[in-house]
């Protein structure tokens, strides 16, 4: 990297950190030739470009904000931080970028989203999945809701008695 100030292309890096997610790394630098200290920034090029195959088959430009959004609607209201949102969609981010390359379908981002949800709250993951998997009627989110009831009460060694869960 070329000194800013004498433009030697003699430096070392004093400190790395990553910042927005991980998708940009800050380097604090300091030239061999003049001792002062920079900062760079490093980050995936734009012309890096991952589709999402909606379900029409029609593609979209990947977009971040939309995912936080969702997650933002899923979470009003509920016990969970700006921080939490932001962690769960780099979860949802990391989950993309692994499996994907050029393109990803919305169903995939969604049932990444929907899993991530259900470990963090129920009522938001319902919350998601009503409008994500577009229900028909009530009965279908009653389904889902009860099936959700159902594993959790399996997990804490309890019975799928329907007579419980009216009592939740």
């Amino acid at each position: 990297m070329r000194c800013p100030f004498c433009k030697a292309d003699n430096d070392k890096v004093i400190d790395s950190r990553s910042s927005d997610g991980g998708r940009i790394i800050r380097r604090r630098r300091q030239c061999l030739s003049c001792s002062r200290r920079f900062t760079t920034y490093e980050k995936i090029s734009e012309s890096f470009k991952l589709n999402v195959v909606k379900k029409d088959n029609s593609r979209v430009p990947y977009d971040r904000e939309k995912i936080l959004h969702g997650l933002q609607k899923a979470c009003y209201k509920r016990p969970i931080s700006s921080e939490q949102i932001r962690a769960l969609a780099d979860k949802v981010e990391e989950d993309i970028f692994r499996d994907s390359d050029k393109e990803v379908s919305s169903r995939f981002i969604g049932k990444s989203v929907m899993d991530h949800l259900k470990v963090v709250d129920k009522v938001a993951y319902i919350r998601f999945a009503s409008v994500y998997r577009n229900f028909e009627d009530a009965g279908d989110l009653i389904l889902e809701v009860t099936e959700e009831f159902r594993k959790d009460e399996n997990l804490n060694g309890q019975g799928s008695d329907p007579e419980t869960l009216k009592d939740k």
